[in-house]
Parts: structure tokens; C-alpha cells; sequence
């Protein structure tokens, strides 16, 4: 009963811990009648919690929501968890194996960190329906409990597919900005201090925190986007968002903008890295969609549309002047 208490507690599950769940029910039949059990007991306890609080004596213990608990969506499991009732008296013993067996549901959140290096993408679905697509050296992390679902973007870019809770706000953290989704899909990129923030679907909130300034907080709908500098002045436009998802794809597209910044695009997605000879060079400016198969392969494809050459050294890959 205490390992299938400790299953319980987990508000996520990964690919190894969804394996690890599967071996452990199959190890014993024991195992799956004392999940279930354990299951529906906190099932139990979620739907009376206020009742048995209130039967309780007087504690400084701080009661959440009752966190919803999803696994991996496999048939073995859901047909483990479905059908199950808990008779008189359920409520009370799902109160005595809340406080024993799940402490860390209350008292602390659960906590998950996710980083792609160069080249890498990864997608992250959250234990309540809510899909992050990683692009290359992104780092974040993601704080679920029963009162909030938090995520804080260190460094990087990643579209956001949420679920809308009403009960447990969902708020990206990044660059001192705060973006509170109002049931949406969004892409948050943090690359050093600027913070761009572009909508496809629904509605966003973007606030300041800490020492960061916004006169005033930002509303975006679909088709909008919104460029934040350090300072706090923003920058709203009107965009495709599709184009700003493509990188999903292998995509990068571009409107207007300076061959420095592709290039610093580029090498997050290559290991070979592209260094640009002139600082002037690096202005100019480009529109067009670049395919991410391989860096010689795109730099040569730059190389019709722009006046460069690419040079091949023991460092990688040069840009030049024609």
C-alpha cells in the first residue's frame, strides 16, 4: 500500500518512470489491487477533504486543491485506475494515508527540469494534458502543485500548448516577465534579456516581477506578438504565428532581419558553428525561409540569395564577402 501511495504522489510521470510503473504492477497482482485501492481512496479523499479537515483539531497544516493526478495514457494503466468506489468511512483513511504516505503532496510541489543542448528539440507532456516543445539550448523548469503550474524559461524558446485550469494557474516565467495563459498555445523565446512572446491561439497576460518594469500589463490574441527589451519597452506586431512555430518543423522563417542574428539562430541548431568575418556584414538584413538540414547546405542556399562565400576552416564555417 505505501508504493502504490508513492505512485500516486507523483503529479508527472516520464518514459522511465511510466516503464518503472508498468514493471511494478506486473512484478505482483497485489500490486495493481493495492493501486487501486490506494487510487480510489484519494479519489475519495479529494471529492471530502473539506469535511475531514473540518474533524480534524486545529492544525497550521495549509490544504491545496486536491492535485489532479494523471498518468501516462496507457491502457494498462487507465484500466488499473477506472471503476473503483470507496465505501463509509473511505474519506477518513484516505486522510490517514494523505498525511502518511504523501507527505511531499502537501508541504512541497513537485519539480522538473528539462534542457536541450545544441541541435536538440524535446517534447514535454505534463501530467495534466499540457504539451512544451523544446527548441535547441533551452532550459526550464516546471513547478506543479495543487495551486499553480509554474514554469520558469532560464534561456531559450519553446511553444507552449496549455490546458486551461482555472483552478491552477498556468504562468511562464522568463527575463522578469510573467505570461499567464487564459486556455491558449504560445511560443516564449528568451535569448540573453529580450523576451519575445507570440500568440496562435487564445489569450496571454504578460506582467513584470521583481525588479522588471511594464508600464502596464499586455494583452495578446491570436496573430499577435510582442518583442520586450530590458528596459521594458515592448514592441507589439502582427505576425503569422505559423512562422514563428516552424522552427518545430526544421524551419527557420525571416522577415527583415540581420544576418548576425540568423547565424546566432543557426548555431543553436548545428554543432558546426558559423562565424560571420565583418560585424557589417552582419547587418544585412534577410527574408526567406531557411531549411535546417545541415549548416554547408544552408549557408550555401544564403550564399544565392546574399553577397557572401563561405570558407571551411579547422573552426567551422566563415562568412565572407564576395
Amino acid at each position: 500500500m505505501i508504493q502504490a501511495g508513492a505512485w500516486i504522489a507523483r503529479l508527472s510521470l516520464d518514459a522511465a518512470d511510466g516503464e518503472a510503473f508498468d514493471a511494478w504492477l506486473a512484478a505482483d497482482p497485489a500490486n495493481a489491487a493495492a493501486y487501486r485501492r490506494a487510487l480510489s481512496l484519494w479519489h475519495e479523499f479529494g471529492a471530502r477533504a473539506g469535511d475531514v479537515l473540518a474533524e480534524l483539531p486545529d492544525t497550521d497544516l495549509e490544504m491545496p486543491a486536491a492535485p489532479v493526478v494523471t498518468l501516462v495514457p496507457r491502457a494498462a494503466r487507465r484500466s488499473v485506475a477506472s471503476g473503483w468506489w470507496v465505501g463509509a468511512g473511505g474519506a477518513a483513511l484516505a486522510a490517514g494515508l494523505a498525511l502518511a504516505v504523501m507527505p511531499n503532496v502537501f508541504t512541497q510541489p513537485t519539480v522538473q527540469t528539462f534542457t536541450t543542448a545544441k541541435g536538440q528539440h524535446q517534447h514535454v507532456a505534463l501530467a495534466d494534458g499540457t504539451g512544451i516543445d523544446l527548441d535547441a539550448e533551452t532550459k526550464i523548469s516546471v513547478t506543479m502543485s495543487g495551486s499553480e503550474r509554474r514554469v520558469a524559461l532560464a534561456e531559450g524558446q519553446a511553444i507552449f500548448d496549455v490546458v486551461h485550469d482555472e483552478k491552477r494557474p498556468f504562468t511562464v516565467h522568463a527575463g522578469g516577465r510573467v505570461v499567464r495563459d487564459v486556455g491558449t498555445q504560445f511560443d516564449v523565446r528568451k535569448r540573453g534579456a529580450d523576451v519575445t512572446v507570440t500568440v496562435a491561439k487564445g489569450r496571454v497576460e504578460i506582467s513584470s516581477e521583481g525588479g522588471a518594469t511594464l508600464s502596464r500589463a499586455i494583452v495578446l490574441d491570436p496573430g499577435q506578438r510582442v518583442e520586450i527589451a530590458p528596459s521594458g519597452a515592448a514592441q507589439m506586431s502582427l505576425v503569422d504565428p505559423a512562422e514563428t512555430f516552424a522552427w518545430r518543423a526544421g524551419r527557420l522563417v525571416y522577415r527583415d532581419r540581420p544576418l548576425d542574428e540568423v547565424v546566432a539562430d543557426l548555431n543553436r541548431q548545428f554543432v558546426e558553428q558559423t562565424q560571420i568575418s565583418d560585424p557589417e556584414l552582419g547587418k544585412t538584413p534577410i527574408t526567406g525561409v531557411v531549411v535546417l538540414d545541415n549548416p554547408r547546405a544552408v549557408m550555401a542556399r544564403l550564399s544565392l540569395m546574399l553577397p557572401i562565400r563561405t570558407v571551411v576552416s579547422d573552426k567551422g564555417l566563415t562568412l565572407l564577402r564576395k
